[in-house]
């Protein structure tokens, strides 16, 4: 086992866990921070991004204890005072979302790209957010929730 002290959606926590283990799995199984989906465990779907250090990151990726130290924000860490964080509005606003399998990771991924780039344009966004899949949507109403959120569009979609 080996020692880790992450801050998790502003919460420290120090925990021991096997140096094996995938992200992922510490914060659904040991933090119950089950918003984080696991997928498909090869970094492929992208269900189980979250920031890390301000980056968004595939948690299937990323081993725990490559995490200690650090500060990760999870779909849950997004909800200000019973207000939804303005990208999770945007994809309410314009159903961006069908089954919602990947709107946790696809939230965080977009969050990310309108970090680095305010004011992107559809294929900006469609490049923002390539490493993330959605099987149920065509991915129109998630790029506009994306573009609603960066301001560059108004309204929800028809």
């Amino acid at each position: 086992m080996t020692k880790i002290n992450l801050t998790v959606d502003g919460v420290t926590y120090s925990d021991d866990v096997e140096p094996r283990t995938l992200l992922v799995y510490y914060l659904r199984e040991q933090l119950g921070k089950v918003g984080t989906v696991i997928g498909c465990d090869t970094s492929n779907c992208g269900a189980c991004t979250v920031e890390l250090d301000g980056r968004s990151v595939k948690s299937c990726t990323v081993l725990a204890v490559q995490a200690d130290g650090g500060t990760v924000t999870t779909i849950e860490g997004l909800d200000q005072e019973g207000r939804l964080d303005p990208v999770q509005q945007a994809f309410h606003d314009n159903h961006a979302l069908q089954c919602g399998f990947c709107t946790p990771g696809m939230i965080m991924a977009a969050r990310d790209l309108l970090k680095n780039n305010p004011t992107p344009t559809e294929d900006e966004i469609r490049e923002g957010i390539e490493g993330n899949l959605c099987r149920c949507t065509g991915y129109q109403n998630i790029v506009r929730a994306v573009q609603a959120a960066a301001g560059t569009t108004t309204g929800a979609s028809a």
